[in-house]
């Protein structure tokens, strides 16, 4: 019983993590988008001074951090327990793994979090001046780092856009299958409802992943 419990405390843990996370992709997607729906990069560069200046966006900062470990840490963890508890795997797949990636989500997880280190390397160590250093702009008399040049440099790297691209398409998958794992984990789960779940997280993991999809796209081809 109390293995049964650690388990279910770790896979809502994971969950509440899990809406933390998607609840930021959406802040940070509405923030990258003014570099598609201005003519320019001062609103983008605003936002970014504003939020890497804000004492509590800074602290915040760590706390987001700390949800991805957690997020991170508990799926490895879970998913090692489940290959313990059943090396040979089932003969039938059971209904709740009749999704390709809801079988995969680890290994979507783990190629996110690479993708992940590789974008914390080129926008929060070179913004924080640890690698690298940022060109400043004037924006209504005030002066910081241009983040938004930093960001239409490399997405004018053709290599850079694609592996981005591919990296979005698994965020989506991984997306689309845990928005309704997350809610059946925390028992928010009816034959009524689930459904509507279900489809709420397909609407959900497209318009995240194409959002962010059109970021490169728009800016590699035209600016």
């Amino acid at each position: 019983m109390s293995k049964f419990y650690s388990s279910v405390t770790k896979k809502i843990w994971m969950s509440l993590m899990g809406f933390f996370l998607m609840t930021f992709l959406l802040v940070h997607l509405s923030i990258n988008l003014l570099l598609v729906f201005s003519s320019n990069s001062d609103l983008f560069n605003e936002a970014a001074h504003f939020m890497g200046t804000n004492p509590l966006i800074q602290v915040f900062q760590w706390v987001l951090f700390a949800g991805f470990v957690i997020h991170i840490i508990l799926g490895l963890i879970l998913q090692i327990e489940n290959w313990i508890a059943r090396p040979k795997g089932y003969r039938v797949s059971p209904t709740s793994e009749d999704s390709f990636f809801s079988r995969y989500m680890i290994h979507t997880g783990v190629i996110i979090f690479i993708f992940l280190i590789i974008h914390f390397v080129n926008f929060f160590l070179v913004a924080k001046g640890v690698i690298g250093e940022l060109q400043e702009v004037e924006v209504n008399g005030k002066h910081m780092e241009d983040m938004g040049k930093l960001v239409i440099d490399l997405f004018h790297i053709p290599y850079y856009v694609v592996g981005y691209l591919i990296a979005l398409l698994i965020l989506g998958f991984h997306l689309d299958h845990g928005f309704q794992s997350a809610f059946q984990s925390l028992g928010l789960n009816h034959p009524k409802y689930t459904p509507c779940i279900k489809g709420l997280g397909h609407v959900f993991a497209i318009v995240v992943t194409l959002g962010y999809m059109i970021i490169p796209v728009f800016i590699y081809f035209s600016k």
